[in-house]
């Protein structure tokens, strides 16, 4: 009979685990917290030290009373949830919910693992330990401030916007950076410049050289405009082009770090087009176990959610030694390939990488499914990699003269692949791989040809899940484990809509932030955001009590929401009555807000039920049929302008359209900013607002 217990989260777990242990050891899992706060309420305790209300989850009383049955039969308990803080916090309310606690006749422990390998566990089981109750604090805090925010926030959307809408402690400051960004593209005006590239032949050669222009005597030299560029073609007309200088040299690409949560979650994104979430998921099946042929089940990479890209002694000499023997000794990597630490990084746990580096992408394939496949492969690469010498290029940069102006050419060729032999990244695929020919200072070029064009300084990017996710991480906002879950909850909320892998703010999105800046500005204050999570940080080291940080947290929240309770009551929104009549009533119909935004709807309901799309108007006339242009969404919630006559008329445009014409194509003009715009691109006319 069974005398020992081990209790995991996932069931997934189970089936690999009861592989490396004994017939004396029983296996069962808790699918995940077993205890939380109540939904009905906010659960906490503001007249009593801010004590927390847990009550069972309600579907968890058979998985607690299949788990007392096991425990009664068992002489030892070992709790062996994830190692993080959120693992332990559950391994203590399983302690709670079980009242392990109570049992005097039982051993009880605690056991962690980074890696689900036989080693690994076997280790965990010869040095347990007791709950580390500053983790589980760590998270309690958490879990208090962030039911504080929603449960005292939340009712005020209701009022203000539509019922059913939330905020959330780290989701608002999210919505808040990518609004801010919005406000950033919105309000940039683009700049003109010229580009102009000599094409030059060598005497000896049929290859052709592209220099680029660089400026004149006195430097850089950019061209902002037609004027600027035909100045400087009248002097270019019938010059000598002379290499006035020849630099080799060598440069060298530093091997990539191993993966953490965060470069994990962008990698993915960009190389296999994964969302984090999709990310997470797999990367989670790959840690708790797949069956591998030949090898049963196998944990195939370490925890998941990580800060750190620290490797294990045994690990990295395992890799080096696998290096060298598939690559040679020259491409073992000297020294350790760490990114410095700061303040914001936990370093709780090693970086992401494969439990066992023999075990091969080639190795697995036929194990695992496709996607599985692709991301093992990402992470076994990287890991790889990152125990690899630097690549090295051969590089050649030339000055050519012309006159009073100067043209520059530059080419690389990699002399050593290093670490690019195993892992290549996007950026890595775009590198030169060629020489320039026998050029020499003085050498005359002939020149073929003189290539320009005319270009637009573009916009800040629009923020894609990736770009976010290094964004929330430089500026300390979340930790590992929540960067996909708050995204994929403003997503859900329909704040956020993505569109091509970019994200975009709805009207939805817009209303909530701009209410949460105007009556909350701390809780979506990056650098308030970012100094909460340091404390929650100091909280598991046991520097700060818990209860100090929610404390001093809730006067200030409280007094906010009675502050904004009062402001609020004045600017309910009502129906907006529009000229629009009810065919079925006769009535004037109302705008109304839905989950997808607003929409007319009789007022006459329930008697009448009719509902329409909400067309606004604004003010222009479409540029192509001259009927109304009004404000669409796209089924995501992104906002555009189209033709009321649509699809008769396939007028759309991002920007709001203008009645003024351009002056010097006669296109129509949009508003950004304080600027109106031309609609065509070629043309780049702008002026001010008048």
């Amino acid at each position: 009979m069974a005398n020992c217990l081990v209790i995991v989260e996932s069931p997934a777990k189970v089936k690999t685990i009861k592989k490396f242990l004994g017939t004396n050891y029983e296996v069962d899992a808790s699918n995940g917290h077993v205890r939380d706060l109540p939904k009905s309420q906010m659960g906490i305790d503001v007249e009593n030290e801010f004590d927390p209300k847990y009550i069972t989850i309600r579907g968890k009383g058979d998985i607690l009373a299949k788990l007392r049955k096991q425990v009664k039969k068992a002489d030892k308990i070992y709790l062996a949830t994830d190692p993080d803080r959120e693992g332990e916090a559950i391994s203590w309310h399983l302690m709670k919910a079980l009242k392990l606690d109570e049992l005097k006749d039982k051993q009880v422990f605690r056991i962690s693992f980074n890696e689900i390998t036989k080693n690994a566990v076997k280790t965990s089981l010869k040095t347990p330990r007791v709950i580390d109750m500053d983790l589980v604090d760590a998270q309690q805090a958490r879990r208090v401030l962030d039911r504080m925010v929603g449960y005292m926030i939340s009712p005020l959307l209701w009022a203000k916007v539509k019922r059913g809408l939330s905020a959330g402690r780290v989701q608002s400051v999210a919505l808040r950076i990518i609004c801010d960004r919005e406000e950033e593209i919105n309000a940039f005006i683009p700049e003109e410049y010229w580009n102009l590239d000599a094409q030059l032949k060598q005497e000896s050669s049929k290859k052709m050289l592209v220099a680029k222009f660089y400026g004149d005597k006195s430097g850089k030299l950019p061209i902002r405009n037609k004027k600027e560029l035909d100045k400087i073609l009248k002097g270019l007309k019938n010059q000598t082009y002379v290499v006035d200088e020849v630099k080799n040299g060598e440069r060298v690409k530093k091997a990539p770090i191993p993966f953490t949560t965060s470069t994990l979650q962008q990698e993915a994104s960009k190389v296999l087009n994964f969302s984090t979430q999709k990310t997470m998921r797999l990367a989670q099946q790959l840690y708790e176990g797949v069956e591998v042929a030949g090898h049963g089940t196998v944990g195939l990479i370490t925890y998941l959610r990580t800060d750190s890209t620290r490797i294990a002694e045994e690990a990295d000499t395992a890799a080096r030694e696998y290096i060298g023997k598939q690559y040679g000794s020259q491409y073992i990597a000297q020294g350790e390939q760490n990114k410095k630490t700061n303040a914001k990084i936990q370093d709780a746990h090693e970086a992401i990488r494969p439990t066992d580096i023999v075990l091969t992408p080639v190795l697995v394939k036929e194990s695992l499914q496709r996607d599985l496949f692709r991301l093992y492969q990402l992470i076994w690469k990287r890991f790889a990699a990152s125990r690899m010498q630097p690549a090295v290029y051969q590089t050649t940069s030339v000055k050519v003269g012309a006159g009073d102006y100067t043209f520059t050419l530059s080419a690389s060729k990699l002399s050593f692949d290093g670490f690019m032999s195993v892992y290549v990244q996007e950026e890595d695929k775009e590198e030169a791989n060629m020489l320039l020919g026998n050029l020499e200072k003085g050498s005359l070029l002939k020149l073929d040809k003189l290539d320009f064009g005319q270009h637009f300084t573009q916009p800040p990017a629009h923020f894609t899940e990736a770009s976010l996710v290094k964004a929330m991480e430089e500026q300390g906002i979340g930790r590992p484990s929540t960067y996909s879950p708050t995204i994929t909850t403003i997503i859900a909320r329909r704040y956020v809509a993505k569109e091509n892998k970019n994200l975009y703010v709805t009207e939805l999105g817009e209303v909530v932030s701009n209410i949460m800046k105007q009556s909350f500005p701390s809780i979506v204050d990056v650098t308030f955001t970012a100094n909460l999570e340091y404390l929650l940080d100091k909280v598991g080291d046991g520097s700060v009590q818990w209860k100090t940080v929610v404390k001093n947290f809730y006067p200030d929240l409280k007094e906010a929401v009675d502050k904004a309770l009062v402001e609020l009551e004045s600017v309910t929104i009502a129906d907006e009555v529009t000229e629009e009549i009810c065919e079925f009533c006769g009535r004037n119909m109302v705008v109304k807000y839905g989950p997808h935004g607003k929409f007319l709807a009789c007022p006459g309901f329930p008697e009448c039920k009719n509902t329409k799309p909400y067309l606004e108007k604004v003010g222009v006339p479409c540029p192509k049929c001259g009927k109304d242009v009004v404000i669409k969404k796209t089924k995501k919630g992104r906002i555009f302008y189209g033709c009321e006559s649509n699809p008769e008329c396939d007028f759309m445009s991002w920007q709001k359209p203008s009645t003024i014409k351009c002056p010097k194509c006669e296109s129509y003009m949009v508003e950004k900013g304080n600027k109106l715009l031309c609609s065509n691109e070629q043309c780049g006319f702008s002026a001010d607002k008048q």
